[in-house]
């Protein structure tokens, strides 16, 4: 909960007001159910319609927008809305989430760990030897650290998540509920004859650089021998799965459900839809975007958008799709040019 005036938020976000700039407002609201009370947001007109039956209390509205608010109301004018709303948000967040220096009693903390300042340890919180965590981070409750992870600062570590030994974790990173860096990568030696497994030790690291976001139940395997790497600015949705020795680029997005194989790298600015499966040992280059559910079986070399399992160029990809719809159609017609032809025998 908050209160703020329009004359406020509109200092916030750079917006220029129309109409009472002393109206208070105390939540965040969607369009479709603002009331009273409520700032909500106009970016796209077609959900204008319920702008004009809402009794929100302020709008961010964009500069062009030419009508003007209701009585008890207030506009706050500016070039991008939904922009403008997100940084509103993101200043309410940093205030809400300003750490303050706490340590639960019930968190294990080793006598070899290097805690920095304005750090927050949640309850059942356990920080192995040789660990560092860097200042105004926060540990959410049950957050197990093994031996030498390293956190940087202003990072947040959700409750149940799960850092195994010499883990890297950089700046100004999240990492949600459930997500698990480091395990061990699938990595077995088979025996031809019997059919049986045996285990390779994987002695290596996951390194995650600043700026990333990982989300929840989402897993990293530890490499081999190096590192799997997680470069700045990546964002990862919840449930996906990235193997031993990957590298994935600078600023890249991937979507929930994704699995990334064993030692691919994944290159800069790449855009992985929900369900892609990738096969292992591959490349892509930057400025690839994979679109829902495709598969990628070879390596990935020019920039463009791909569809398809395996993956194609785009438009080669619906055209396909949309001859294998005219099959039915096409056979149909087949089969009565045939019987036709048949007849006339």
């Amino acid at each position: 909960m908050f209160s703020l005036t329009v004359e406020q938020i509109a200092k916030i976000v750079d917006g220029q007001i129309e109409g009472n700039k002393d109206i208070v407002i105390k939540k965040l609201q969607r369009i479709e159910d603002a009331g009273e009370g409520d700032l909500t947001f106009l970016a796209r007109m077609e959900y204008e319609k319920y702008l004009v039956a809402s009794s929100a209390s302020a709008v961010i509205v964009p500069n062009n927008y030419k009508n003007s608010p209701k009585e008890n109301q207030a506009f706050i004018r500016c070039e991008k809305p939904y922009e403008a709303f997100v940084s509103l948000i993101m200043h309410l967040e940093n205030i809400r989430n300003t750490p303050k220096s706490f340590i639960h009693p019930t968190a294990v903390i080793s006598e070899g760990a290097k805690i920095g300042e304005n750090v927050q340890i949640g309850a059942f919180c356990v920080v192995s030897d040789g660990c560092s965590i860097g200042d105004n981070t926060v540990l959410m409750p049950n957050v197990v650290l093994y031996e030498n992870v390293s956190i940087g600062n202003n990072t947040v570590v959700h409750s149940g998540v799960v850092c195994y030994q010499d883990v890297q974790i950089g700046n100004n990173c999240i990492i949600h509920s459930g997500a698990i860096i480091g395990a061990d990568g699938f990595g077995f030696l088979e025996n031809k004859e019997t059919g049986e497994f045996t285990k390779i030790p994987q002695i290596g690291n996951v390194i995650i650089r600043d700026d990333v976001e990982i989300g929840a139940n989402t897993t990293i395997d530890r490499a081999l021998l190096g590192s799997t790497i997680i470069e700045k600015g990546v964002k990862i949705d919840n449930l996906v799965q990235v193997g031993h020795n990957c590298t994935i680029g600078e600023n890249s997005g991937i979507a929930a459900q994704t699995g990334v194989s064993g030692s691919t790298k994944i290159g800069k600015r790449n855009r992985i839809g929900g369900q892609v499966g990738f096969a292992g040992h591959l490349e892509t280059t930057d400025d690839v975007s994979l679109i829902a559910q495709s598969g990628v079986s070879k390596s990935v070399t020019k920039p463009g958008i791909y569809f398809g399992s395996p993956i194609k160029e785009r438009m080669l990809a619906f055209k396909i799709e949309a001859c294998l719809r005219q099959l039915p159609d096409l056979f149909a017609e087949f089969d009565k040019i045939k019987n036709e032809l048949k007849n006339k025998q």
